[in-house]
Order: structure tokens, then sequence, then C-alpha cells
């Protein structure tokens, strides 16, 4: 479509607001460098690289790394790790949001309510490192558990040595950390129910909690959904960070996935191709993962990312 005086509208809204679109120009630049050009790099996991060579591999292998994988009782070890932690962050991590903000809409002192928001998400401002160097001081054979249960009279237990507790410590460090933060996209959704619904429900003798059910979760229904289907889409990518700084080889069994598993080979052992071809493996699994929560929302409950 093109205006009266022969300019696009795109030209004429880009000509007008200038100021504005500039501040995308870093950004851009940004995923440009660290996202999209990185891509490149995945013609690797068929191709042989060798350090020092060509940057994109000194010759083609065709599928060799990914049925090299397939046929790795380590890979499905480190895969099977990857979907129960992943789904143990969804299942406790997506809800308590939901619930923490709904607990704090009911609360009618505002300077509670602040210092409730205040103490729940100034733990997402923490650096990975300091937190877990909280939780293995917390949870050392010295640390302030096993001193409390020397106290009461138990024996102390080697927290971070044995692979039956790694999970539950993550999982718990996970929702301390981001329960507080997610709580502050919900109760901004919270603001933009509209306040005669309620009413209107009071008035046909509704209670609180069927207040809640009919009016206040169906109102922040898109919120919800949205943010569904990004932590569907992080569903693979479990916490790098946080897992390469508590685990240890005694853990391996529980601890153990797909991004700590992608370093050693990747890095400490130098075999690029091969993690290059599980990487792109993991990413086409969360691709897959988005895009069907994406078509399942939008035909459900009509809210969707595009």
């Amino acid at each position: 479509m093109v205006t009266v005086t022969g300019r696009p509208p795109w030209r004429r809204a880009l000509r007008r607001d200038w100021q504005l679109y500039s501040l995308a120009v870093l950004p851009l630049l940004f995923f440009l460098t660290f996202r999209y050009l990185p891509m490149l790099g995945n013609v690797i996991a068929f191709r042989r690289f060798q350090p020092g060579g060509s940057l994109f591999g000194e010759y083609w292998t065709g599928l060799r790394y990914f049925r090299l994988f397939l046929t790795d009782p380590t890979f499905w070890s480190v895969f099977t790790n990857t979907l129960v932690l992943g789904a143990l962050t969804l299942l406790f991590c997506f809800p308590l949001p939901i619930v923490l903000a709904l607990l704090l809409n009911e609360v009618r002192s505002r300077s509670v309510k602040r210092f409730v928001q205040s103490v729940s998400y100034l733990p997402h401002f923490l650096s990975i490192v300091i937190v877990a160097a909280m939780v293995m001081q917390l949870l050392s054979v010295d640390g302030t558990v096993n001193q409390f249960l020397r106290a009461v009279g138990a024996e102390p237990v080697p927290f971070l040595q044995q692979a039956g507790w790694f999970r539950t410590i993550y999982v718990s460090s996970e929702v301390w950390q981001t329960v507080g933060w997610g709580t502050i996209l919900y109760l901004a959704a919270l603001t933009t129910v509209d306040g005669d619904l309620y009413e209107a429900a009071r008035i046909d003798g509704a209670s609180r909690w069927r207040q809640t059910w009919h009016v206040t979760l169906p109102g922040i229904r898109p919120t919800m959904m949205t943010l569904l289907i990004l932590n569907i889409g992080t569903f693979m990518a479990v916490g790098f960070e946080k897992i390469l700084l508590l685990y240890n080889p005694l853990t391996y069994p529980t601890a153990d996935v797909i991004s700590t598993y992608l370093f050693r080979v990747g890095i400490v052992s130098g075999n690029l191709s091969y993690a290059a071809a599980i990487g792109l493996f993991e990413a086409v699994i969360g691709l897959t993962l988005v895009l069907s929560a994406n078509a399942i929302s939008r035909r459900a409950v009509g809210t969707s990312l595009w």
C-alpha cells in the first residue's frame, strides 16, 4: 500500500519516530552477534572440526555424530535428567507465582504487601554464583542445616554428595530465586481485571474462592498462557550455571544434564562436532515444544504468542 505522497507507511513511521526506533539498534546488534551469527556454527555437527583448522570443519561426516549420541548410554542418562529437572522446575516454578500473586492480591495492608513483595523478589537480583555459594554453605557437612540436625540429636547428612538430594536442592533454590519475580508480572495483570465483574459476582452470591476461580483466573489467563509457553521454551535449557556450580561426580546420576554434558564433551574434551550435534538436537526439541505449546494454547484458550 502506498500513500498519496508516494511513500510507503513504514517509511513515514520510520521518518517520524526515528528516535524511538534507534533505541532498538543495540538490542538488535546484540541478538545478531550473539544469537543468530553463532547459529552458522551448527554446520560442524555435520562436519569434522579440528581446533586450529577451518572454522566450518575439515570434511563432511553427515549424520555420524547424531548416530553416535543416539547409541551413547551416557547421553540418554543426561537426557532423562534434563527432562526430570525441567518437569520439576515447571511444575513448581510456574504455578507458585500465581498462587503468591493471588494471596498478595487479597492483602489489604499496603505496607505488608510491599514488604512481602520486596522480600520475595530480592533473590532474583542475586548472582547465581552467590546463590550457589549460599546453598553450599547451608548444606555442607558443617553447614547450618547439619548443625541444626546435630543439635536435635540427628546424624549429619552430606546433602551435596548424595545424588538423591540434588533435584530437591536445585528445584528448591529455583523456587526461592524466581517465584517472587514472577509474582510481579501476575500482580500487574491483576490490575487489568475489571472491578465490575467482582461486584457482579458478589451480587450473585459468589464467595471469594468463586470470584477467584470465575473472575480472577480468567482475567489473567492470557498472561498465564504467555508465560507458560515461554517456560516450555526453556524446558530443555535447565540452568547450566547453577548445576555446574552445585554438582560433582558423586551426583552425576541425577544432576548431569545436557548442558553440563555438552560442556564436558565440547570444552573439556574438545570434541566440538559431537557437542554441536547434541546441542542442535536439543534446540530442535525446544523449538518443537514451543511451537506445539503455542498451537495448543491458540486452539484451546485463544491465546498465543503469534
